[in-house]
């Protein structure tokens, strides 16, 4: 499908070709990156990044203590040997990246301050056409690409979700949103409430605890957590008796992935006794005494919503130490000095931290269009998550919530270099998947079933994804376990792939 001389009749004269458009430099597009430079090796490609560097999440938030909440065995690349903690902190992510860059020599690909706005498919031409903008000139930029590999991430990162309460704009503190943290932020001494009960929030806590005056945490509703030591002692033991890093990788990835694998089976088939589980490693943090059942017991199943590892129980020794509180309420509304709460009790806060979630990004919000026809994502059908019904020559990397994502960032590049070489190979310009005939009656869904996974940044903004069916090669599963024996298995001449 190498097309590099190809314009279509509209593109403008200053674009630039590329045989793979990379859009996102984040950790599933620098994988992307790396898997085109092994797999589809002569494929002239282009990573567009917005931000001024590398690593999407791990850049942009600049949050005390932030880190991530899947373990880097499984978060780090299968290619590359992770050698460090298994939760790391930012900074040590993208040290890692870069690492990853450098050593594959990825940067000569890579345009960052690049932010694309529209994106326009010709049929006549089969031919994407892109438009943005440089954040450092203002300038418009213009490519063309045959192929779109979506790697932007799944939310804003311009700006992080606020629920508007009563109230907010009389309180005379300052109120952030840790996607936004203002690097000028003096918390020292000062009575802090955080809202939010989720891996940002139990991670923010015990990072700025010993240097407020007193940190809250407020919750509408607990959440699971996991809590142990920031060690994974199979690694270290194996390093005692000098086994190669990339051995060690390898393993250690295998027994975490085992091992989160009976977890997610027990949470299904023995969700009362995984929650027993789960309660009593908070337990031993903050002893008989402590009011598990209404500040660390969730209404919902283990696995409903993403369950984030706390390093060395932080956040739980900060409790128990009395550095930190939590209250389990509703607002009512903000006062001048603080949270007046449903129950009647008053928060008095200098600052107070929304740790509420994100905004979801459909495709990085760009303008899409289809032979001059706008496109509503919502109205096609998914693809096991990646692809979609109508869109031609177009992946996008959506990870896993109950594992790493990454894990889907390696399978998916597999899948899409097999898939160039196979166009390649058959001289075909463009590929789109279509319903099959014995799907056309098939009943469609949300993205994902609420029954099943149903955090609130997925609740709110579920109308603007794609649709379900109800077999799994119409589904985004978020079942690693399966899709990575699936996956390596489609067959790419299947009746769900249309060639051109």
């Amino acid at each position: 499908m190498t097309n590099s001389g190809k314009r279509a009749g509209s593109t403008p004269e200053q674009a630039e070709h590329f045989d793979v458009l990379i859009v996102g430099a984040g950790i599933s597009g620098v994988g992307a990156a790396y898997h085109l430079t092994q797999q589809c090796p002569g494929r002239r490609f282009v990573v567009l990044e917005g931000l001024e560097s590398f690593g999407g999440t791990w850049l942009m938030h600049r949050y005390p203590g932030i880190r991530s909440d899947s373990d880097l065995y499984t978060f780090g690349y299968r290619f590359k040997p992770w050698t460090g903690p298994p939760i790391a902190t930012a900074e040590e992510i993208l040290t890692y990246m870069g690492e990853v860059i450098d050593d594959n020599d990825l940067g000569q690909h890579i345009r960052y301050g690049h932010k694309i706005t529209r994106a326009e498919w010709s049929s006549e031409e089969n031919l994407w056409t892109l438009d943005g903008i440089r954040s450092d000139t203002g300038e418009a930029v213009h490519f063309t690409a045959n192929f779109l590999w979506m790697c932007q991430g799944y939310y804003r990162h311009s700006q992080g979700y606020t629920p508007e309460w009563e109230g907010m704009e009389r309180f005379e503190g300052e109120i952030v949103h840790p996607q936004t943290w203002p690097e000028d932020l003096d918390y020292q001494g000062k009575n802090v409430v955080v809202i939010g009960s989720g891996a940002t929030a139990a991670t923010l806590v015990p990072a700025i605890a010993a240097e407020c005056g007193h940190v809250t945490l407020l919750q509408r509703s607990p959440t699971y957590f996991i809590p142990g030591r920031n060690v994974n002692e199979l690694a270290d033991q194996l390093r005692v008796l000098d086994i190669d890093e990339t051995w060690i990788h390898e393993i250690t990835r295998r027994k975490i992935l085992h091992d989160q694998a009976a977890i997610t089976q027990l949470a299904f088939e023995q969700p009362e006794l995984l929650k027993e589980e789960l309660l009593g490693a908070v337990r031993d943090y903050l002893g008989p005494d402590y009011d598990i059942e209404k500040h660390f017991t969730p209404k919902y199943r283990p696995w409903r919503q993403r369950i984030a590892f706390v390093p060395d129980g932080d956040i739980f020794k900060g409790i128990a130490s009395g550095a930190a509180t939590v209250v389990t309420d509703e607002i009512d509304e903000f006062t001048e000095k603080g949270i007046l709460l449903k129950s009647g009790e008053v928060l008095g806060a200098d600052i107070i931290v929304t740790a509420t979630g994100f905004n979801l990004s459909v495709l990085g919000d760009i303008d899409f269009v289809i032979d001059k026809e706008p496109l509503d994502f919502a109205k096609t059908v998914t693809y096991r998550g990646m692809m979609f019904t109508g869109v031609p020559n177009m992946l996008w990397i959506f990870g896993y919530f109950r594992a790493s994502w990454t894990l889907r960032v390696d399978l998916l590049g597999d899948f899409v270099c097999r898939l160039l070489n196979r166009m390649e190979a058959s001289g075909s310009q463009s590929v789109k998947v279509v319903l099959r005939p014995e799907d056309e009656d098939m009943e469609l869904g949300s993205w994902i079933d609420p029954e099943n996974f149903n955090p609130g940044y997925l609740m709110r903004n579920m109308h603007l994804l794609p649709q379900r069916g109800d077999k799994p090669e119409w589904q985004h599963t978020q079942d690693y376990w399966t899709e990575r024996h699936q996956i390596p298995a489609i067959d790419l001449e299947g009746a769900e792939f249309d060639y051109e």
